[in-house]
Parts: structure tokens; C-alpha cells; sequence
């Protein structure tokens, strides 16, 4: 019996599927439709990436959690530079797990003028490989897509604290199609 127990945990250790990837630049990113909230309200439409094709470039920001520091800071970073990055064509989504009534309310005393994205059961995170499923929340990471549908920048682990990582995330903007 105690000769099972290395053979069984071998097998199931090469049947266990590999670690998600999130996609790469160049590829198509994966489409989803989320339910938002703003500052002025819970929208009951949800939010479509594709509806974005031909149209505007969009930053998909994934983020732990409303009202923690460090998502506050990023947020905030993005609320202070949306007319530079809409200037350039961007439109800028956060993305976390929480609820779209948190969303709400911390959009609201932020004033952030774009839209936060309830992504409860991590779906989307996890297509995009930006779910820590030991902590159960999303990782902090960025995505730009381009108006044709394709992953045209990628910042892993954004740093907050970093002006270079946001200066990275405009250069991206201004340089996609």
C-alpha cells in the first residue's frame, strides 16, 4: 500500500492542469460582461469589453479591494490622469470582487469618473491569470487592450507606490492602435 501512495500522488500531480497563464500581448483579449457601478449609480447593464471593439482602447486596472490603501492610491492615480489617458483614447475600468454596492459608495466618495467593475466570482481574473486564490482576492494588475481586441500592454504587478509603472501604462496608451 505504502508503493501506491508515490505512484498515486505522481499521477495526480501530471493529471492537475498547469497554472493559468493570462494572456500575452498580441493575443485577443478574453471578452466578458460585468456588472459596474459609478459614482452617480449601479449600473443595471452590464459592461461588455467587445461593446469597446473599434471604439477605445481600454485599461482593465484589477485591484484587491475597495477601501484598502493601497487600491485607493491606484484608483486615485487613475482618477487623476483619466482626462490625459481619455485624451488619448482610453477608457479606464477597475476591476475587483467586490460587490457593485461597495463599488458604488467607494466610487462615490473617490469621485472616480469611470466605472468599477464587480467581478465576484473572479472569472475575469482569472482569465486575465490576476487571481491570488491563496488570498482570495484579485492581484494588482494592468491590462491594456486595444481597439481591435488584442492585449497591447501588460503590467503584472503594478506597483502604486511607482510613478514609472503609470508613466509604462501612458506610454502604452499613446503608443497602441
Amino acid at each position: 500500500m505504502r508503493a501506491l501512495v508515490p505512484v498515486l500522488s505522481a499521477a495526480l500531480l501530471a493529471a492537475s492542469p498547469a497554472p493559468a497563464e493570462g494572456p500575452k500581448v498580441g493575443d485577443p483579449a478574453p471578452l466578458f460582461s460585468l456588472r459596474g457601478a459609478s459614482r452617480d449609480s449601479i449600473h443595471s447593464r452590464p459592461v461588455a469589453l467587445a461593446d469597446q471593439a473599434g471604439r477605445a482602447k481600454v485599461i482593465l486596472a484589477f485591484y484587491p479591494a475597495d477601501w484598502s490603501g493601497g487600491c485607493t492610491k491606484e484608483m486615485c492615480t487613475m482618477r487623476d490622469n483619466f482626462g490625459a489617458l481619455s485624451e488619448l483614447g482610453a477608457t479606464v475600468y477597475g476591476i475587483s470582487g467586490d460587490y457593485v454596492f461597495s463599488h458604488h459608495e467607494w466610487a462615490k466618495s473617490l469621485g472616480l469618473p469611470f466605472l468599477l467593475l464587480s467581478d465576484h466570482d473572479h472569472a475575469v481574473a482569472r482569465a486575465y491569470d490576476s487571481y491570488d486564490a491563496e488570498r482570495g482576492w484579485n492581484r494588482r494588475t494592468i491590462y491594456l487592450v486595444d481597439t481591435a481586441g488584442k492585449v497591447a500592454y501588460v503590467d503584472p504587478a503594478y506597483k502604486v507606490n511607482d510613478p514609472a509603472a503609470f508613466d509604462r501604462l501612458r506610454a502604452a496608451v499613446a503608443a497602441a492602435r
